[in-house]
C-alpha cells in the first residue's frame, strides 16, 4: 500500500512539475514577444538595434559632417535600395519617432557616402572671403594651390571622436592638359573606421560636362592593406562618373541624411559608372609631331561638330538610348582629345537591341532631317542625318555574335553589303568637348580593328569600302528589297 502511495505521489509530483514548467515556458515566450513586438515598440525608450556597430558609426559620422558643414549624401547601394523599397515608411518617419533600426543596422562592412567637394570648397571660400575682405585674392590663390587643406580640420576631429581615418589623394586629372598644373593633388577617398565598421567617403568632383566624378582608390606602398577589407569597397576600383543627382533630406533610423531624389537611378548607375580619361600627354605628343589645324575652316567645323554632338546626345538621352563615340570621332578622342578637323562628320555607335522605332522622328523633331537610311533592323542598319553647315551625323548599329561584334555598310548604287568586325567591348564614360559620353572601354582594340596599327598617322584620304582593315564583303541586297534598305533623301 505504501509502495502504491509512493508511486502516486511521484506521478503527481511529475505532473505538477511539468505543468509548472509549461507555465514558465509560456510566460517566457509571452514576455519575449511583448518585449520584441508591438507591445514594447509603443513604449517610449525601447529602441531595437540602435546599439549596433553600424548604426553608431553612421550616427557619429553624420554628427561630424553636420557640425563641420561638410556637404555629404548617402550613396551606399544596399541602403539606398532598402530605402527605395520602403520609401513610404521612410517618408512618414520623423526624427526620433522610430523604435527599430531597419536600414543602417543591416550587416555590412562599409557605409558609403559622397562628399560634394566643389560645394564645400565654394562654401569655405565664401566664408573666408567675407571675413578677410581685402585679402580675398590672396586667400583664393592659397586655396587654389592647396585645396586639400579644407579637409584637414574635420579629419582631425574625426580622429578625436574615435575614428581611425585614411586619406587617399592623387593628381587632378582635370589639369592634365595644363603642364604647369598637372601635378596638383586632390583628395579622392576617405575611409574612417570605428570599431568593426567603416565609413567610405567618396569625394565627388565637378567636371566641365556638368557631371560628378570620383577617382581611383589606389593604395600607396606605405598604406596598411589590412586596415579594412578594401576588396569589398563598392566605389574606387576604377574612376567613376555620375549624373548630378537632385537630393532630398529624409530621416532614416532616426538620423537625418541626404539621399538622391531618385535612389534607384543612382544605384543603377553604379555598375556602369567606369570612367577613362582622355590621353592628354599622348595628345600633346601628337600635336608636336603633327601641327594642329587652326584655320578658320577647321575651327568652324569643330564648332559645328560639337554642337551636332551635343544635339545628338540630348536627343538620344531623352529617348533613353545609350550610344558611344565611334569611327573617326572615337579616333579623334583617343588620339588627340579633339575632333579631327578633316573628318567632316560625327560618328556614333548604338547596339541594335537599343534601337527604338521613334528614333528617326526624334531627330527630325530636333531639326536634323534624315539624309539616308541603309539596311534594316534585322541586318546592317545605318542612319545618317544632316546637320547645319554641311556636317553629317552617322549612326552605326552594332550586332553581337558569339565572339565578336559588327556593324554593316551599304553601297547605294550597287546594293553591295559590307561588314566591319570588332572584338567584343564594353562601354565606359569619358569627357569629350566638355561632354560626358561613352566610348569603348577597350579603346585601343576598337581603334586598331577599324584603323590598323598605324592609327597614329593622320590619313586624310579614306575609302570606307577598302581602307578599314576590319571590312569584309557581306553579299548584295536583293533588288526586291532596295526600296526598303536603300533610302536616300
Amino acid at each position: 500500500m505504501s509502495r502504491i502511495n509512493k508511486n502516486v505521489v511521484l506521478a503527481l509530483l511529475t505532473l505538477t512539475s511539468s505543468a509548472f514548467l509549461l507555465f514558465q515556458l509560456y510566460y517566457y515566450k509571452h514576455y519575449l514577444s511583448t518585449r520584441n513586438g508591438a507591445g514594447l515598440s509603443k513604449s517610449k525608450g525601447s529602441r531595437i538595434g540602435f546599439d549596433s556597430t553600424q548604426w553608431r558609426a553612421v550616427k557619429k559620422f553624420i554628427m561630424l559632417t553636420s557640425n563641420q558643414n561638410v556637404p555629404v549624401f548617402l550613396i551606399d547601394p544596399l541602403i539606398l535600395e532598402l530605402i527605395n523599397k520602403n520609401f513610404e515608411q521612410v517618408k512618414n518617419t520623423s526624427q526620433g519617432s522610430i523604435s527599430q533600426c531597419t536600414f543602417f543596422c543591416v550587416p555590412r562592412d562599409f557605409t558609403a557616402f559622397a562628399l560634394q567637394y566643389h560645394l564645400w570648397k565654394n562654401e569655405v571660400y565664401q566664408e573666408r572671403k567675407g571675413k578677410k575682405g581685402i585679402l580675398q585674392l590672396i586667400m583664393k590663390q592659397m586655396m587654389l594651390e592647396n585645396e586639400t587643406c579644407l579637409t584637414e580640420g574635420w579629419f582631425r576631429i574625426a580622429e578625436n571622436m574615435g575614428f581611425q581615418c585614411l586619406k587617399i589623394e592623387s593628381k587632378d586629372p582635370r589639369l592634365d592638359g595644363i603642364d604647369s598644373l598637372s601635378g596638383t593633388e586632390i583628395p579622392l577617398h576617405y575611409i574612417c573606421k570605428l570599431a568593426a565598421h567603416a565609413i567610405h567617403l567618396v569625394v565627388f568632383h565637378e567636371r566641365s560636362g556638368n557631371y560628378l566624378w570620383h577617382g581611383h582608390l589606389r593604395l600607396k606602398e606605405h598604406i596598411d592593406r589590412k586596415f579594412v577589407p578594401f576588396r569589398k569597397l563598392q566605389f574606387g576600383r576604377y574612376p567613376g562618373a555620375f549624373d548630378r543627382p537632385e537630393l532630398q533630406q529624409v530621416t532614416v533610423d532616426g538620423l537625418e541624411v541626404l539621399i538622391p531624389k531618385d535612389p534607384m537611378h543612382f544605384v543603377e548607375e553604379v555598375p556602369h559608372s567606369r570612367f577613362i580619361e582622355c590621353r592628354y600627354k599622348e595628345a600633346r605628343a601628337f600635336f608636336q609631331q603633327y601641327l594642329d589645324d587652326n584655320t578658320v575652316e577647321a575651327m568652324a567645323f569643330r564648332k559645328s561638330a560639337k554642337e551636332l554632338l551635343q544635339l545628338a546626345a540630348k536627343t538620344l538621352n531623352k529617348l533613353g538610348v545609350p550610344f558611344w563615340l565611334s569611327s573617326g570621332t572615337c579616333l579623334g578622342w583617343y588620339r588627340q582629345c579633339n575632333i579631327i578637323p578633316y573628318s567632316k562628320d560625327v560618328d556614333l555607335g548604338i547596339f541594335i537591341q537599343d534601337y527604338k522605332s521613334d528614333i528617326i522622328l526624334a531627330f527630325q523633331d530636333a531639326g536634323l532631317p534624315l539624309k539616308h537610311k541603309f539596311g534594316k533592323v534585322e541586318d546592317s542598319l545605318e542612319l545618317s542625318f544632316q546637320g547645319k553647315d554641311d556636317v553629317k551625323l552617322d549612326i552605326f548599329f552594332f550586332y553581337e555574335e558569339t565572339d565578336h561584334m559588327w556593324n554593316g555598310g551599304t553601297q547605294a548604287k550597287t546594293g553591295k553589303k559590307f561588314k566591319y568586325l570588332f572584338p567584343k567591348f564594353t562601354l565606359c564614360w569619358t569627357e569629350f568637348v566638355d561632354m560626358k559620353v561613352h566610348v569603348p572601354c577597350e579603346t585601343l582594340e576598337y581603334i586598331e580593328a577599324n584603323y590598323g596599327k598605324t592609327w597614329k598617322i593622320p590619313v586624310k584620304t579614306w575609302d570606307w569600302k577598302r581602307s578599314p582593315p576590319n571590312v569584309q564583303p557581306n553579299g548584295i541586297w536583293p533588288i526586291s528589297e532596295w526600296d526598303e534598305v536603300i533610302q536616300l533623301y
